[in-house]
């Protein structure tokens, strides 16, 4: 995939955020950040370079919004193609099951389980906390995944799923199809059993 030039106007979503959101936490809208990053020369500046000017010109806004600003200036002066971070590319999927978060905390901690609904994976759990998150490594540690759980009722759940430094977009691509798919399969084995 080939990075583009073309200057985006504030009316789009850049970095997957509303200008409408941008203007409700920063108080500036796309089209403002954009402008003061190309007064300051951000074209030529690092990622790590304009998000620490950010921080130093800013600090209200806090070093998330910073990021989230830096990233969509290199989206939208086409430094950097949607889903790619500086490790690589990143995509994200998630699921709401009725079922409660503990249970489908169990769906991923116990390796009986995840086998009939994950089969095969090439992972290895580095870190959890039961209900709350897991840090798991894929294929070796050549990528990551944060999995994130949220009790959303005493009989609802919903797993959030990022998976952090894939090679290229084609990656990307494939395993955000990977993760929608095998989280249907999640559900749709946790609502059977219920």
């Amino acid at each position: 995939m080939t990075k583009t030039t073309t200057k985006k106007s504030e009316s789009q979503k850049i970095a997957g955020i509303r200008d409408e959101v941008v203007v409700r936490r920063t108080g500036r809208s796309w089209s403002d950040w954009l402008a003061e990053l190309d007064k300051a020369g951000a074209e030529k500046m690092s990622h790590k370079e304009i998000a620490e000017r950010l921080w130093e010109a800013h600090p209200e806004i806090g070093g998330w919004w910073c990021q989230m600003i830096t990233v969509g200036y290199e989206q939208a002066r086409g430094k950097r193609v949607a889903n790619e971070t500086p490790d690589g590319f990143q995509v994200g999927a998630s699921k709401t099951i009725r079922v409660p978060v503990a249970k489908l905390y169990q769906a991923w901690a116990e390796e009986a389980t995840r086998d009939r609904w994950l089969p095969d994976a090439p992972l290895t759990v580095r870190k959890a906390t039961a209900a709350k998150s897991m840090r798991i490594g894929w294929e070796g540690g050549a990528s990551r995944i944060a999995v994130y759980f949220t009790d959303k009722g005493p009989a609802k759940s919903q797993v959030a799923v990022n998976h952090e430094r894939l090679p290229d977009t084609a990656a990307a691509e494939r395993m955000k199809a990977f993760w929608k798919e095998r989280l249907a399969r999640l559900a749709e084995l946790l609502e059977k059993a219920s």
